[in-house]
């Protein structure tokens, strides 16, 4: 566009007149005006009002209102992934829930500076770079956004995010599963060795309590719950229950290596029961599992 059109101007915060010669634009030094917050510019009939949202997701980030239409150009804030014509059935949450959590979740704190700035604005249109143009019931949206920056859990359920060298960690897994739907409890179940990273991490966010369930590895637990709890930690996962099995076959130490991340974590309440299964489950392991799942369910 800049080649294309070499008497257009650029209009951006100062951050992002800093960073652009960082992407090989070549020297547009005279041709950027930097504006900040509050001010405007008129397009004739349209006028446009910029607010700062800095890491939202990046330093640079500023939004757009505009105030004849009243459209709200979001950046990357209530974006989602996905291609319009393939997903028109999908529910919008599906996508901006996995977009949210694993571009912009770590950064709450910016979101709610940017929510609260356009509380104030009569926004009829919400039009963000990734997904689909918002028009209708925006509040549901802003809702949204306010409970995901607040890490708040959208519902009540539980995620059951498990690890499994041989199956038999899947196994215990699935029979909790089991349980907490014979009580009536919403229950999701994750093979994190198959499903994508990016999923899990957006259904951990999404329920109010989390069960990780993993074998032991060389003295430690299984790779991929470790990548899972890399994953949350990065994201800012908090404010939620968690319980833990464990499997091993001579010396269980999944449960230790899980509990050790957890604790970095801000506002989780770990179960006192803990689950081990010694290769596979018996008798034994069922009467604990349902004692877990009262405990998590109280």
């Amino acid at each position: 566009v800049c080649r294309k059109y070499p008497d257009m101007r650029l209009y951006m915060s100062a951050k992002a007149a800093a960073m652009l010669p960082q992407f090989g634009f070549g020297d547009l030094a005279g041709r950027t005006t930097a504006v900040k917050e509050g001010d405007t510019l008129s397009l004739g009939s349209h006028t446009l009002r910029f607010f700062m949202a800095p890491m939202v997701h990046w330093p640079e980030v500023m939004v757009s209102y505009e105030e004849t239409e009243h459209a709200l150009f979001s950046a990357d804030a209530f974006g989602k992934f996905g291609a319009i014509e393939e997903d028109d059935d999908e529910p919008w949450a599906d996508e901006a829930r996995e977009y949210y959590f694993n571009i912009v979740g770590k950064y709450g704190g910016p979101v709610q500076t940017l929510l609260k700035k356009a509380s104030a604005l009569d926004i009829r249109m919400i039009c963000p770079l990734h997904g689909p143009v918002l028009t209708e019931n925006l509040s549901y949206y802003l809702n949204l956004y306010d409970t995901w920056s607040n890490y708040l859990p959208e519902e009540k359920g539980t995620l059951i995010a498990y690890g499994s060298l041989h199956g038999n960690t899947a196994k215990a897994a699935k029979k909790l599963a089991e349980i907490l739907t014979e009580k009536g409890e919403t229950v999701m179940a994750v093979d994190l060795a198959r499903e994508h990273m990016s999923h899990a991490v957006a259904d951990a966010f999404r329920f109010d309590k989390l069960v990780l369930a993993a074998s032991t590895y060389d003295g430690n637990f299984f790779p991929k719950m470790e990548d899972f709890l890399l994953h949350l930690k990065a994201k800012a996962f908090q404010k939620r229950r968690v319980a833990l099995i464990e499997n091993g076959s001579w010396a269980p130490m999944a449960a230790k290596g899980m509990r050790a991340y957890l604790e970095q974590m801000k506002d989780i309440s770990i179960c006192d029961t803990v689950v081990t299964v010694k290769s596979t489950m018996n008798a034994a392991n069922e009467s604990q599992l349902r004692t877990l799942a009262d405990e998590l369910l109280a």
